[in-house]
């Protein structure tokens, strides 16, 4: 019997906040993102409501510098990776266990000065986006979960 998995995550959204840029001691780059992507619940009533979800998404190498170079908080992307899952223990000696995106690619959804224009004109169209990918870095992730800044942004 052939055995097989798929670990594979496509997510569009905003970032909640910078990008934030680092150095692993490899010599390769790591951008961490954290993305929000809204989904729609029906409640006993009938009425549809929107929920955000954050997602913590790490970018290695020439990718992560060209988004931290080129996206700020509010810019729409595209994320197309996988999901890894990492356990470590803190100080405390208390076990802890996240599970964040690895970006293979990322698009740029906004043009450059998207966002600017975007609320002059008030539109939300572009055409614009860029991609950037990068495969088989060194992997490193940020923890997970939503802090407050998260619940500032407006989708």
């Amino acid at each position: 019997m052939a055995y097989f998995s798929i670990n594979r995550v496509v997510l569009v959204g905003r970032l909640t906040r910078d990008p934030e840029l680092r150095g692993l001691p490899s010599g390769v780059s790591v951008c961490g993102l954290r993305i929000a992507c809204s989904s729609s619940r029906k409640d006993a009533e009938g009425d549809y409501h929107e929920r955000p979800n954050y997602f913590d998404v790490s970018v290695y190498g020439g990718s992560a510098e060209s988004v931290s170079r080129y996206m700020r908080r509010g810019s729409r992307v595209a994320i197309d990776g996988r999901l890894e899952w990492r356990e470590w223990e803190t100080a405390e000696q208390q076990k802890r266990q996240a599970v964040s995106i690895v970006a293979e690619t990322v698009q740029f959804l906004d043009p450059p000065g998207g966002q600017r224009r975007e609320q002059e004109q008030g539109d939300g169209v572009d055409t614009d986006g860029m991609s950037v990918g990068e495969h088989g870095a060194d992997r490193e992730l940020a923890g997970v979960g939503a802090g407050s800044e998260d619940a500032e942004l407006v989708f």
